[in-house]
């Protein structure tokens, strides 16, 4: 079990509920969630900053929900947290990553610090382009309590997971802007 702090909007419910958390569960492993929109679910990352630091000098391991922002992840490393978790979209939208550009930048700029993609994902196919991303894992729930069929989607994304995990170890070619044949065409007749 990973308790977390989900639907607390400042840092001192977020402390509290971290509090409870280790009482009850008996770990102090905390999922950090400070959220600053009610409509989106935005994290609120100043005050994000400022309760992993409260929470790590109180001997947890911080796992924050954050967005894909370089300097609050920086932040939140000199807090500090050891595992990052950006957003790939808001929670419960099923939109799967939303800013690929700033995922990518956060994975190049912390290749040691393992990074989650927590929220947003909908379908086993945003999984497998975050892992192809070098991501270390995805977080989901709602892509999987709202499926028709959970168990037949659960499955999905673990095999969407390995795949992407494949793909991003197989040292994948980079894209072009043109054409370029895979074929030998030297020495092949032509009319």
């Amino acid at each position: 079990v990973l308790p977390n702090t989900a639907g607390c909007h400042s840092v001192r419910e977020a402390v509290t509920t971290a509090e409870m958390a280790r009482e009850v569960f008996g770990t102090d492993w905390i999922k950090l969630e400070v959220i600053g929109d009610a409509d989106t679910l935005q994290p609120d990352v100043f005050g994000l900053v400022e309760a992993a630091r409260i929470l790590t000098d109180d001997g947890f391991k911080v796992f924050p929900y954050t967005t894909e922002d370089l300097v609050v992840a920086e932040r939140l490393i000199e807090a500090g947290c050891r595992v990052l978790m950006p957003w790939g979209a808001p929670i419960g939208t099923g939109k799967g990553l939303n800013n690929v550009y700033g995922l990518r930048a956060l994975r190049a700029h912390f290749p040691e610090v393992p990074l989650v993609v927590d929220a947003g994902l909908g379908l086993p196919s945003h999984a497998a382009a975050a892992m192809e991303l070098g991501y270390d894992a995805v977080l989901l729930n709602t892509a999987v309590a709202l499926a028709g069929d959970p168990v037949a989607m659960a499955k999905g994304f673990a095999l969407a997971v390995e795949a992407g995990r494949f793909a991003c170890e197989a040292d994948p070619m980079a894209p072009r802007d043109m054409a370029e044949p895979s074929t030998p065409v030297i020495g092949l007749a032509s009319l």
